[in-house]
């Protein structure tokens, strides 16, 4: 019996161990703000442009959002052509050159993203369409026919009955 309790609390022990070392190492991993740079002017042009670019890894952030490595590198590759007199469309094209159009946080209108801008309005109006045939065909299935002496009675029956309920 004591065997199985020291068992137990070691068990315990190291279960409770093994997640304070997890939380350790998350808290290892986490990364501190970086500083701005010396000229604020240049840290905003960074940060401005860097809205307009997609982060590589997190693929769903800005640059400036994230906090991944190759984040940091690229707001660096840009600060730096900043300060070697480069324009925004001249680092942007540059950037665009080496990763591709993936990298634009908001991908230009062009041939090969006609499908990305305009596929979800096709889509909508396709399934309207089909909407509007298939009622359209339900409803000359629908044969508008007079109700016959006996169908209006039984119904008129029926409705004494509810009434009769309903005030009871």
């Amino acid at each position: 019996m004591k065997r199985a309790v020291s068992a137990a609390i070691t068990i315990k022990s190291s279960i409770a161990f093994a997640l304070l070392m997890s939380c350790v190492s998350f808290s290892i991993v986490a990364k501190e703000a970086q500083p701005s740079a010396a000229d604020p002017v240049l840290e905003a042009r960074v940060m401005k442009l860097s809205k307009e670019l997609r982060c590589l890894v997190c693929q769903n952030e800005t640059l400036a959002d994230s906090r991944a490595d190759l984040a940091e590198d690229l707001r660096g590759q840009i600060r730096e052509q900043m300060k070697a007199g480069r324009s925004d469309k001249e680092i942007i094209s540059y950037l665009t050159e080496r990763y591709g159009k993936f990298i634009l946080y908001n991908p230009p209108v062009d041939p090969t993203t006609y499908l990305l801008w305009f596929g979800p309005f096709v889509l909508l109006l396709g399934g309207l369409l089909l909407l509007f045939r298939y009622l359209k065909q339900r409803r000359e299935l629908i044969i508008e026919q007079p109700l016959s002496a006996d169908e209006r009675q039984r119904a008129e029956t029926l409705l004494r009955i509810e009434q009769g309920k309903e005030t009871a």
